[in-house]
């Protein structure tokens, strides 16, 4: 399994979106060990949301068409709303 995710930090307020095959050791590299990173500079980082797809190439494609729409409010929605995120995700992974 391969995942999409979204992290928040709360000191910065700001958004973090990317991929990984190890959700557990990503966000540990993202809150502990990464030096010099962009996610380094606004620890701590919070998970508010995780998609899971059956391939590296469906969760980079979903992690792309996130950034892509470079907008706050189109995140909190994805986060948010459910049938939306899963409109999201059939529309772009399946």
């Amino acid at each position: 399994m391969f995942y999409t995710y979204i992290l928040y930090s709360p000191s910065a307020d700001r958004y973090y979106i990317g991929h990984t095959q190890d959700l557990a050791l990503r966000l540990r590299f993202h809150n502990e060990l990464g030096e010099g990173t962009y996610t380094s500079k606004h620890r701590p980082w919070e998970l508010s949301c995780t998609v899971e797809l059956q391939s590296r190439s469906a969760a980079f494609r979903l992690e792309q068409y996130i950034k892509q729409r470079k907008s706050r409010a189109f995140i909190e929605q994805f986060i948010s709303v459910s049938s939306y995120r899963s409109y999201i995700v059939e529309k772009i992974c399946l």
